[in-house]
This record gives structure tokens, sequence and C-alpha cells, in this order.
């Protein structure tokens, strides 16, 4: 194994080789069979330490995005294998991201003799398969395949530069914490394509990819009740409801297992949250109809502004905190916890264009609006 240079990765290592162990010993004695070898820790601090300087590395003025995959050639399904080994090292590193920065595809390393080689690529991978993803410079993701392998990967800890955060699962056990949380903790996940909650997640990570910052309010299904909490008249209203993404969430079980059916999700998602990015809220209902959006947002007439929220971090060291609403964020987010305060049987979602995400929602234990600071487990 390479010397770390990357102190940090020693300093994850020794968290991520317990969790990772933990996860597949509780996966094997409930009976699971196909699931991804757990990786020690000299081995993940060589795969971090890496990948960090491989990122901070260009080809032809390119910084390398890539995801890499821990896996022996025999786990791997229908994989693209090399005549040859190839050394796992910061320039071959670069040298091959141009050809698998796609999304999906994964990097194939494993280690024999205690060195660290290249194999090949592969675009599908065990269930919890250590895989990390280089996604800018100095910015690493570690992650795993959901038990299921169905929608966006668990992350287990970001590392960027001298700082890490690593996920801590606690937070989301807490019995008003919203459903999209405890989903991406990998907590009670989504089991099918057209899951509501999935569908927030996917709406999430592609609010937060467009880069314009925006908010998606995600009120109760017939009711008009938060549009008392909105200046009117609507600047963009949509008349009659739109309704095409709530269409497919209704769709048989033998349509929603075509691609061109997940195609056409995909499709939607990314039309819904592309009107994010205009200046104002979007309202959507929790069964998937679009009301408006560029929508501004006022204080319910006769109630009090709201103060103070709690803030939670799903990272160890990120318990709840009483802040004040304006120490959370801008404009976007104290509007949002407004609205909650206000309308507390919904849901808000804020994205800001630095890639900060943070759902609003209400707690009937704390009776305050509650703010969940996610963008740790979207990357």
């Amino acid at each position: 194994m390479n010397n770390s240079t990357y102190q940090e990765a020693k300093s994850a290592s020794t968290h991520l080789e317990t969790h990772f162990k933990n996860l597949i010993t509780s996966a094997l004695e409930k009976g699971e069979q196909k699931v991804a070898p757990a990786p020690d820790s000299t081995t993940i601090e060589a795969i971090i330490n890496v990948a960090f300087w491989a990122s901070l590395r260009k080809e032809e003025g390119q910084s390398p995005k890539i995801s890499i995959a821990f896996l022996s050639p025999e786990e791997a399904e229908q994989p693209l294998s090399f005549g040859v080994r190839l050394p796992f090292n910061t320039d071959t590193i670069v040298k091959l991201a141009p050809g698998i920065e796609r999304p999906g595809v994964h990097l194939a390393i494993w280690v024999e003799n205690s060195s660290l080689y290249i194999w090949g690529t592969t675009l599908k991978v065990p269930n919890y398969c250590f895989v990390l993803d280089v996604s800018e410079p100095g910015l690493l993701v570690v992650k795993h395949r959901r038990l299921h392998g169905f929608g966006k990967y668990t992350n287990v800890a970001v590392l960027k530069g001298d700082e890490v955060k690593i996920i801590d699962k606690d937070c989301g056990t807490a019995e008003d914490s919203p459903a999209i949380v405890t989903a991406l903790l990998d907590l009670d996940s989504p089991c099918s394509w057209n899951d509501g909650v999935n569908v927030l997640i996917q709406l999430a990570v592609s609010m937060r990819s467009h880069q314009h910052g925006g908010i998606l309010l995600v009120t109760p299904p017939n009711s008009d009740e938060w549009r008392k909490s909105i200046i009117h008249p609507l600047q963009y209203p949509v008349f009659p409801s739109f309704g095409s993404l709530a269409t497919l969430m209704n769709q048989s079980q033998e349509e929603i297992g075509q691609l061109i059916w997940q195609s056409n999700l995909r499709s939607e998602v990314e039309n819904l949250a592309g009107l994010t990015a205009v200046d104002g809220a979007t309202v959507m209902s929790r069964n998937h109809h679009l009301f408006t959006f560029g929508a501004k947002i006022s204080r319910k007439k006769g109630n009090e502004s709201v103060e103070k929220l709690l803030y939670i971090e799903p990272i160890i060291g990120g318990e709840a905190k009483e802040k004040f609403a304006g120490e959370v964020g801008g404009t976007r987010h104290l509007s949002a916890a407004q609205f909650i305060h206000d309308q507390p049987d919904a849901l808000a979602m804020v994205a800001s264009q630095d890639g900060h995400f943070t759902v609003f929602s209400w707690s009937p234990k704390q009776q305050k609006v509650q703010a969940h600071r996610i963008d740790s487990l979207l990357i």
C-alpha cells in the first residue's frame, strides 16, 4: 500500500472499516447472500489517499470526476475487464478519468498481496459495495449501494480538504424526522420506483444540481391551506394543476418495471425541479400535482414570525441545536421556515446556489420548526 500523505485518510479509515464490517455482518446474519466484501482500514486509507491527490490533478485542463468501486472481478456482473492489471495510483486514474466519468460507471479495483490494482470497469456492484466518488478537486464521498440496489447510493462520509463529515444514522431515528431524511440515511428506505419519498430524493438531487438555488413546498393533497401563506395574485399559476408526474406514479407495477417508464419519470423530475430555479417557491402536493412556481411566501395572517428553530445536520457531532431562524441561511431559508411554522403539515426543501440543501419540517414533539441540513447526504 502507498503511504498516506493525506492525513484525513487515516482519521476516517478506522471508522469506515467498522461501518462496513457491521453493515455487511448484519446483512449476512439476516440471510442476504450477494453482499460485497468489507475493506479493512489499511485498504480504505490507501484508496482515499490516492483518490484525493488524483482529484487535484488535471488532464487536458479537466479535473477527474470518477467513481471507484472495491470488488473482485468474480463479484461483478458483466464487467469490462482489462487484459492487464493497472497500478492504482494518481497517474493511472488521471489518464483513465476522461473515459469513465459518465454516471453509473465505476472504476473497479481489488487488492492482492497488500497491493491495490485496477482490473476494469463495471456498471453494477454488489449490495453494500464500498464506493468512493471523486466529485470535484479535494471533495471525496464514500458511499455504498443500497441493500436492494434501488435509488441513490447511501453516503457514509464526505471528505473535503481537511474537513471530514461522518454520517450519523442516529440523527434519523427521531420519531419526527422527515421521511426524506430517514430514507437518505437508509432507514426504512424506499423499495419501489414509484415511492413518493424516492421521488422527493430525486427532486432534491436535481434541484441541487442546477445550482440556481430554489424552494420546493410539498403540501397535503386536496388542501388549499397553503394559499394563505402565499402572496396573491400568483405570478405563475398552473391551472389546472399539472399532474404528469402523478400520472406516472399511479401506473401499474408492470409499467413501472420498464426502462421507458423510468426514463419518463426522470424527465418529469428534471422538468419540475427546473422550475424551482425561477425566483420564488414552487408548490407541489404530496401526491405530485404542481400548482404554481415563482410564488412569494408571506407570513400567514394572524400568525407570529418564526424566531427559533432546531438545526440538525446528520453527521457525527451534528445533533439538534436551537438557532435563530436567520442564522440558518438567507431569505430563502427564512421564508421556508416561516411557511412551515404557518403550515406544519407541509414540507419545504431549499437548495442554495453554493450546494447546501436544507429540509424544513414541523416537529410535533418539540413544537418547533426543524431544519435538516442534508447536502452531505445528496452529494
